[in-house]
């Protein structure tokens, strides 16, 4: 194995085993402290856990098909005129990620060009591709893009996010809890004192439930990274083509790029005006190029979902050069 691809690993495994444990035992300390370790606190906190499961595992469970409500989605089959090829193409990049059988495929009619992997135990593993992507990208792109994509179903990106997200979303509620307690009780007669320092717990867990969420978005960061990885080693040529994809992404949802390069700004925008393919085409190599030499600050990337651009693109120049 690739020692900064098992270095890479071994980070994404250490942030996640990090926010379980530093979430676990801040929350159920703290509540034992507040109830001086009665029995109540550990209780309290088991509640909300075992709540915050059963939503997230709902959500789950019927995400999909609310999903392919929004994106108003369609499926495609082996045998469909118009798109079977891309079920053809699903089906390759699966097979060469080790998959049995294929994951449903679905295009979805909206606006902007997009990928995504989803699914649930119901719903099975499901891969959906947006009619702009179609439009803008080429065979060889289009099939990186799905080796990213493919790679969020092998590594189960879903599952892992869906638990790591529990922790800021149990302490939020706990915060909430004590917020709304604390304010009954600043209400409650002979009870100002003790509700003062229940609010002002409250709101210190509130803001600790938010830095929280920036951890999660860092490991969600590390797991794109990680299917850009993916892409990369199962598909032929995949560093290059999913770099043209990304490029080919960013221009058509922020036509501007380009012109504003110079001052060192770039952004991600959606439901932007699309542009013709050919201008598209035109300025994929040029900033690409920028991207190889731009450096995002924290500051940029603190709220992203994903790597910043300039990082991705580096990353696969990286695994471009290392690949035999």
């Amino acid at each position: 194995m690739n020692a900064s691809l098992l270095v890479f690993r071994l980070k994404m495994a250490l942030a996640i085993i990090a926010i379980l444990l530093l979430g676990g035992a801040f929350t159920y300390g703290l509540m034992l402290w507040i109830t001086k370790g009665s029995i109540s606190g550990i209780a309290m906190v088991t509640s909300l856990v075992v709540m915050a499961f059963f939503l997230t595992l709902f959500q789950w469970l019927i995400g999909p098909y609310m999903i392919n409500i929004m994106y108003r989605a369609h499926e495609v089959k082996p045998d469909d005129p118009t798109y079977g090829w891309v079920y053809d193409m699903v089906a390759d990049v699966a097979r060469a990620n080790g998959f049995k059988d294929t994951p449903r495929v679905f295009i979805a009619d909206v606006p902007f060009p997009n990928a995504f992997a989803y699914g649930s135990p119901v719903a099975g593993k499901r891969v959906a591709i947006t009619l702009p992507l179609l439009r803008i990208l080429k065979p060889s792109e289009l099939k990186a893009v799905l080796g990213h994509e493919i790679g969020h179903l092998r590594h189960r990106d879903v599952e892992v996010l869906m638990a790591v997200g529990l922790i800021p979303t149990v302490i939020y509620w706990l915060g909430w809890s004590l917020w709304w307690g604390g304010l009954w009780g600043g209400w409650s007669e002979g009870r100002n004192n003790g509700g003062g320092l229940l609010l002002l717990i409250g709101l210190a867990l509130l803001a600790v439930s938010f830095l929280f969420q920036l951890f999660v978005l860092y490991i969600n960061r590390l797991r794109e990274a990680y299917a850009d990885v993916n892409g990369t080693l199962t598909v032929e040529n995949g560093a290059h083509n999913l770099q043209r994809a990304l490029a080919k992404i960013t221009l058509y949802t922020d036509p501007n790029i380009v012109k504003r390069t110079t001052n060192g700004t770039l952004r991600m925008l959606f439901f932007a005006p699309p542009v013709s393919v050919e201008e598209i085409e035109g300025n994929v190599d040029s900033l690409i190029e920028y991207w190889r030499h731009y450096k995002p600050s924290i500051l940029e990337e603190l709220f992203m979902t994903h790597p910043h651009p300039a990082r991705r693109i580096q990353m696969l120049d990286r695994l471009a050069e290392s690949s035999p």
